[in-house]
């Protein structure tokens, strides 16, 4: 080792020597580790945290792009429901077809349509635009009739099924008594 050397080591041992003389206050050390700690560990809560920001995002980008295909689907349901009551065969098998066919799309694009007609009301689930008079053996809270289907996205709502539900006994009761 040359004398350059020997000068360097001993300015970087004294460097060390300082350096442990002003972190030998009691509990200084220990403080500065900890915070290293947190530091650290907000970083990596935050990488997380963006990663996940991120996949999410990801996951529900083509919300614009399937609320303006879902019109659609209804009015092809609709026209399909009108065909049957007429008689053009061909042509309500084709638009059936259609259909079906758009409606693996929407699956395949992660949309589920919400299965509403006969079942409990479920507000986070629907709207309920109408309500009707319970019949004989349908039970009031249930839904009467599904008026347009309502749809989630990756188990999100996205769109609200719009129904008619049955009255619960209470509110025609009530509506009974107003009347008089």
């Amino acid at each position: 080792m040359n004398d350059e050397e020997k000068d360097k080591n001993k300015s970087d041992e004294n460097i060390a020597e300082e350096n442990k003389e002003n972190l030998s206050e009691p509990g200084e050390l220990a403080e500065l580790e900890n915070k290293y700690k947190r530091a650290l560990a907000d970083y990596q809560n935050l990488l997380k945290q963006t990663a996940k920001e991120k996949e999410e995002f990801a996951r529900y980008a083509n919300e614009g792009i399937i609320r303006e295909i879902i019109p659609v689907y209804e009015h092809l349901k609709t026209a399909a429901a009108h065909l049957e009551k007429t008689n053009g065969n061909s042509i309500e098998e084709g638009i059936k077809f259609i259909i079906r066919q758009f409606g693996d799309l929407l699956e395949r694009f992660g949309v589920r349509e919400i299965k509403a007609e006969g079942e409990e009301f479920d507000p986070n689930l629907m709207e309920a635009v109408e309500s009707r008079e319970a019949e004989e053996g349908s039970s009031g809270g249930k839904v009467a009739e599904v008026l347009a289907s309502g749809y989630e996205l990756n188990g999100r709502l996205i769109i609200p099924a719009k129904v008619a539900v049955f009255k619960k006994e209470k509110e025609e009761a009530r509506e009974k008594n107003e009347n008089f």
